[in-house]
C-alpha cells in the first residue's frame, strides 16, 4: 500500500477510535455491565495507542520513503482488528469465543514492536558504519 493510503487508513483508524470511545461512554453506559464497560475502555485505549503508532509511522514514511515500515504498519492494523475488534464485538454480542482472538492481536503487537526496535537498531548501526 502506498504511503498516502496508509495515512488515510491511519486517519480512519483514529476517527473510529474516537467514535467507538464516545459510543461506549454515551451509548453503552446504561446497557452493559461494569466489567463490559471496562473491557470496552481497554479496547478503545489500545485502539488509540496503536492507531497513533500507525499514524506516526505513516507520517514518517511520507517524510522518508526509504523507511517503508511495510510489515510494521500491516501488523499494527491486524493486531488492532484482532485485539480491539474482538473485544468490541464481544461486548456488543456476548460471543465469548471471540476473546480467543484478543491474545493473538496482542502477540502480533509484541512481534511488531520488537521488529520496529530491531529495524531501528539496524538503521542506527548501518548509519554508524557509513
Amino acid at each position: 500500500m502506498q504511503a498516502n493510503n496508509w495515512l488515510a487508513v491511519s486517519a480512519l483508524t483514529m476517527m473510529l477510535a474516537v467514535g467507538l470511545g464516545a459510543f461506549g461512554a454515551h451509548g453503552l453506559e446504561t446497557l452493559i455491565s461494569a466489567k463490559q464497560m471496562q473491557t470496552w475502555q481497554t479496547a478503545v485505549l489500545y485502539h488509540f495507542v496503536h492507531g497513533l503508532a500507525l499514524l506516526g509511522l505513516s507520517l514518517a514514511v511520507l517524510a522518508k520513503p526509504e523507511l517503508a515500515f511495510r510489515g510494521i504498519k500491516t501488523g499494527l492494523l491486524i493486531g488492532l482488528i484482532l485485539f480491539s475488534g474482538s473485544l468490541y464485538i464481544w461486548v456488543l454480542t456476548g460471543w465469548s469465543w471471540l476473546v480467543f482472538l484478543t491474545p493473538m492481536g496482542g502477540l502480533i503487537w509484541l512481534v511488531v514492536w520488537f521488529s520496529l526496535a530491531y529495524q531501528a537498531w539496524c538503521l542506527t548501526h548501518h548509519q554508524k558504519q557509513n
